[in-house]
């Protein structure tokens, strides 16, 4: 199992930009693939972006692809969701999210992968 914790979430208004960032721990966190989900209030958790383990491979939701980045620090096992032009509709808790492998980080809901707690991002209008 990988250990995460989310940072970066706030307030910012219409516009505005945000930096994620999820830490990663654990014996497999450095081979692991990583992403990040969103859960917008009263809606269901739907994914955003994805990276491989070494950092070259990526994927941005289409809808998102033109304002959100996703990279890796991989000396440090940290992924980073830039956000950019946000809009209130970004509005969501915002998880990180491991696996061993991408295809898993974007659609498995078993146990070989692992969940942050969450950071909430709130976009104001």
């Amino acid at each position: 199992q990988v250990e995460l914790v989310e940072s970066g979430g706030g307030l910012v208004q219409t516009g505005g930009s945000l930096r994620l960032s999820c830490a990663a721990s654990g014996r497999t966190a450095s081979s692991s693939a990583m992403g990040w989900f969103r859960q917008p209030p009263g809606k269901g958790r739907e994914f955003v972006a994805a990276i491989n383990w070494s950092g070259d491979g990526t994927y941005v939701t289409d809808a998102l692809l033109d304002r959100f980045f996703v990279s890796r620090e991989t000396g440090k096992n940290t992924v980073y969701l830039q956000m950019n032009k946000l809009k209130p509709e970004d509005t969501a808790v915002y998880y990180c999210k491991a696996a061993p492998s991408f295809s898993q980080v974007r659609f498995s809901t078993g146990p070989e992968a692992s969940w942050g707690q969450g950071t909430q991002v709130t976009v104001s209008s």
